[in-house]
């Protein structure tokens, strides 16, 4: 994956990452009403956050490889 592809990668990521913490809260705001969505909820958002961090990761690790080339 090229550099570029991982930048709108993460880009992505963290726009889902974004969404998936305020439908969080959202969901918080509103308890007790809805409470049993929290598990799904909770594992969207856990899910999206550990893909952000890992494409992080990734284009971190690109661009230092990028540097010394």
């Amino acid at each position: 994956m090229s550099l570029e592809e991982l930048e709108a990668r993460v880009k992505k990521l963290s726009l889902r990452a974004t969404d998936a913490k305020m439908n969080l809260h959202d969901l918080a705001e509103e308890l007790p009403v809805d409470y049993e969505k929290i598990p799904e909820v909770a594992e969207t958002t856990y899910q999206v956050y550990a893909e952000l961090t890992a494409a992080r990761k990734e284009l971190k690790a690109a661009r230092k490889a990028a540097a010394e080339a």
